[in-house]
């Protein structure tokens, strides 16, 4: 954790960027309901998604936006202090890369106006603060369906950051490569086809880490009720409560409050 310049009593409203591998997108945020203020900015992942190329779409968000303030960003990648450590759905430029560095030269800002995250932890901070409370109990992992798979593990509420689950290896695959949200579309699998490979995911994921409580989320969670009933696991399974929303509100949070890991 890094002090930030604005203090979580005096935030009201904060700013989120989620970058993923297919969509890049980004709101205004009610930082004491954990809601969107108003409608998402999205635009398409540029191809290739390099980090000048991003960092172009990031500052037209927060153009189109008005927003001088503090801004969070999360990557599909380890983000340690700031520097992306890997590349999962994204160009492999950004390993290396000083992405704060990046982003506040970009939006014209200072280094501690701009927080990096990992895209499923910020998700699973907004989770563990503002949705089920019993997710801040245990062993509670987030997982997150889209491009790729992306995982925030939890200990009584408290981030074990960088996990990175969505890259274990399953039946000889990495998993995001048989059960990622993008493969149930570009297989043209049905919900009950892409379930079974999500459950066999989940049984090997639980059995290594032995979690409380799964969250699932993503765009795919607003469909839930077509596979999150098939699924058949040892561990209970619940829908993220911001849905797909939950990256940006982690971000902007972690923003306003100067966290990063």
């Amino acid at each position: 954790m890094r002090e930030g310049t604005t203090s979580v009593v005096e935030a009201t409203r904060g700013f989120g960027i989620d970058i993923g591998g297919s969509g890049i997108k980004g709101a205004l945020v009610d930082l004491a309901e954990g809601q969107l203020i108003g409608d998402r900015i999205r635009f398409d992942t540029p191809k290739p998604s390099t980090p000048e190329a991003v960092a172009d779409v990031v500052a037209e968000i927060t153009g189109q936006a008005g927003w001088d303030g503090p801004v969070g960003v999360t990557l599909p990648a380890v983000v340690k202090k700031g520097v992306a450590h890997t590349a999962a759905n994204i160009d492999r430029k950004w390993i290396g890369t000083d992405a704060d560095a990046l982003f506040a030269k970009r939006l014209g800002r200072g280094v501690d106006q701009v927080a990096m995250l990992n895209d499923a932890d910020a998700a699973g901070m907004a989770e563990i603060r503002w949705g089920d409370p019993i997710a801040r109990r245990g062993v509670t992992a987030l997982l997150t369906f889209g491009t790729g798979i992306g995982s925030a593990v939890f200990q009584d509420g408290k981030l074990v950051p960088n996990t990175e689950f969505g890259h274990i290896e399953v039946d000889g695959f990495d998993a995001e490569k048989k059960a990622a949200a993008s493969v149930k579309d570009n297989e043209e699998l049905s919900y009950p086809e892409w379930a079974e490979r999500v459950n066999r995911y989940l049984t090997v994921l639980e059995n290594l880490i032995w979690p409380d409580l799964f969250i699932v989320g993503g765009g795919v969670s607003k469909k839930s009720h077509k596979w999150v009933p098939l699924l058949d696991i040892r561990t209970p399974v619940i829908v993220a409560s911001l849905q797909n929303n939950a990256g940006i509100v982690g971000a902007a949070a972690a923003a306003a409050e100067g966290i990063e890991h």
